[in-house]
């Protein structure tokens, strides 16, 4: 299985997909996403995930979660759903389309955990998750090394978030805990969180 990902992820580079760097240093990378959801059971959405990091590291390293990857671009899902039949997963699926959308959908309320890794700002990754976890789930994302903290706890709370953990080995991850169902106003509509930032 870890040769079938290395593949699929060398694959993802040579597509434009996946940054510079060796794989497998990508593959320690989401390994560290996977440290942290060790007591996450059921659903976990990987925003943005394109190149297939970490979402695919996570699906296979938990064959019990239910993962569903979530992107925007048509070329990018395409390359994840057959990722995901090259590595015979079944705890896995693609859902196309932008997360202010998916944050409307079906999807809304039924996270246990949102993972993001180069995603966006750290508002615009607050206000897109938030909407998909359900009361007590967590936010788990990368953060830069020595980045500081950029998640200010009176915007987080406009969204139900609270900070938590933050790891100090690397890779960085940050940790948000849903402790309020996120208001009915959020997400905004398609561009808002970038384009005028909560935070």
């Amino acid at each position: 299985m870890q040769d079938v990902l290395v593949a699929q992820l060398e694959r993802s580079r040579k597509l434009g997909f996946l940054g510079p760097g060796a794989v497998e240093v990508h593959i320690d990378h989401a390994a560290g996403f996977v440290e942290v959801l060790a007591e996450v059971t059921g659903r976990v959405i990987d925003l943005g995930s394109g190149g297939g990091v970490p979402g695919l590291v996570v699906a296979v390293r938990r064959p019990d979660l239910d993962v569903v990857l979530v992107e925007a671009m048509a070329k990018r899902c395409a390359f994840l759903r057959e990722a995901i039949v090259a590595l015979g997963l079944s705890n896995a699926r693609v859902v196309e389309g932008r997360v202010e959308v998916l944050g409307r959908s079906e999807l809304r309320g039924s996270a246990d955990a949102v993972v993001a890794r180069s995603f966006g700002a750290p508002a615009v990754t607050a206000e897109c998750a938030a909407p998909l976890l359900h009361v007590g789930g967590l936010v788990v994302v990368s953060e830069p090394p020595g980045g500081g903290q950029r998640w200010p706890a009176d915007g987080l709370a406009l969204l139900g978030l609270h900070l938590g953990a933050r790891s100090t080995s690397s890779p960085v991850v940050q940790v948000l805990t849903q402790d309020e169902a996120c208001p009915d106003r959020y997400p905004r509509r398609n561009g808002m969180p970038a384009k005028r930032p909560m935070f």
